[in-house]
């Protein structure tokens, strides 16, 4: 465990010891040090290695059992769940369907896993959006964009939550602004519009979830949420969407990839 000197206090790690100990094993977790099925250190072993006391070791365990991390009880061995951290690859999204293809790259790629994904539209509408966005679309001031809200789940757990939106003047009068899922996905439909997508920028930052998303994806305990602002480009370099994606941090790792100029 790294240590810091103790002549600068204003580098301790200010957390509660229990939320220390889970936040080392929980990176021993999804680093793969501690295996699926491996079993974690005893608590006599814990308490010994961060000095800790038995009710201190019990409560961080228990951060990690309401994560979905590990499973066990008081007085038996607790072993690493299989943690289903998935790798997202950004350039996926952004490719019409094939056809006959699921037009979510996420959840066709999730079904090959076993796993059972799903989308759910929570809501389409007109709305004045963030400023970040309204930016990012380059609409005037106190302009409006087409909201298609929803949320993605996997085994039945909610694990994204993503607010896409798209300027009036490309959304109002198509399927972009009515309350149904789209055939062959938006890239496909934009396509269709005469707005095919060309580019793609992520924006990524970890943050602390806001009520919404801590609500929404059933967040345990403080653990952030990857925040993805994704501006996608058509035709003479016009935004034609922005999504905002807010994945729960401790399920996801983005992947991208780049060839050295």
């Amino acid at each position: 465990m790294t240590t810091v000197p103790r002549d600068d206090e204003s580098r301790y790690d200010r957390r509660s010891l229990h939320e220390r100990i889970a936040a080392d094993l929980r990176e021993e977790i999804m680093t793969g040090d501690l295996a699926p099925g491996a079993s974690l250190p005893s608590t006599a072993r814990l308490k010994e290695r961060f000095d800790a006391s038995n009710a201190t070791v019990q409560k961080a365990l228990q951060l990690l059992k309401s994560e979905r991390l590990v499973v066990g009880r008081a007085g038996a061995s607790v072993t690493v769940r299989e943690h289903r951290q998935l790798t997202v690859r950004a350039a996926d999204s952004m490719a019409p369907a094939a056809s006959g293809a699921d037009p979510y790259p996420w959840l066709a790629e999730t079904a090959k896993r076993g796993g059972e994904a799903r989308s759910t539209l929570l809501a389409v509408r007109e709305v004045t959006p963030p400023a970040d966005v309204a930016a990012a679309l380059r609409l005037p001031a106190e302009g409006t964009a087409v909201l298609r809200q929803q949320v993605l789940t996997l085994d039945g757990d909610p694990v994204e939550l993503v607010h896409a939106y798209y300027p009036p003047d490309i959304a109002r009068g198509t399927p972009l602004a009515e309350h149904r899922r789209i055939k062959g996905g938006t890239p496909t439909l934009l396509t269709a519009l005469g707005h095919p997508p060309r580019l793609g920028v992520d924006h990524v930052s970890a943050r602390i979830p806001t009520q919404e998303q801590y609500e929404t994806l059933q967040l345990p305990g403080s653990l952030p949420v990857l925040r993805t602002l994704r501006v996608v480009y058509g035709d003479d370099e016009r935004p034609v969407e922005v999504t905002v994606m807010a994945k729960a941090g401790h399920l996801y790792e983005l992947r991208y990839e780049f060839t050295p100029e």
